[in-house]
């Protein structure tokens, strides 16, 4: 089973994030949920509908937040040879000259344009637990790719 990571940074990020969910936003819904009730008949009440909606979306990223906090490992940030959570990867595309470089990150934290990639993605998979020299294959939607791993730090 492939587990989820989270790193330190993100996981003070998802608890600041959840403390003002609770706190002063869930406050503020629920007092628009308050006025609303207050205009009269709830059925054609568009005011309290938008304000249910607000609440739904937000009691459903508190719960998301929680179970992100409750089953994820905090990464403790590669460095060794062994590409794991936190390592840097640089890798050249057999074939070409070309070179990327990539953070391993968790899902929650993937972001290709910064060049942190999930270790749940093809790529991610194909890396993780390989090593400098390593070679490694996955599939995209444009056929198989491959790579040579250039460094690990």
């Amino acid at each position: 089973m492939i587990e989820d990571y989270i790193t330190e940074e993100k996981k003070e990020a998802l608890l600041t994030e959840l403390k003002r969910l609770k706190g002063p936003e869930r406050k503020e819904i629920l007092e628009n949920l308050e006025y609303a009730k207050s205009l009269g008949d709830l059925s054609e009440n568009a005011e309290y509908h938008q304000a249910r909606e607000e609440q739904g979306k937000l009691e459903e990223r508190i719960a998301k937040i929680e179970k992100i906090l409750q089953s994820s490992r905090i990464a403790k940030g590669g460095g060794g040879e062994l590409i794991e959570i936190g390592s840097k990867v640089l890798v050249q595309k057999k074939g070409s000259k070309e070179q990327r470089n990539y953070v391993i990150v968790g899902s929650e934290e993937a972001d290709m344009v910064k060049g942190k990639i999930s270790n749940r993605s093809p790529i991610g998979l194909a890396l993780f637990g390989k090593k400098k020299g390593d070679n490694v294959s996955f599939k995209t939607p444009n056929g198989l790719v491959d790579y040579k791993i250039i460094s690990v730090s």
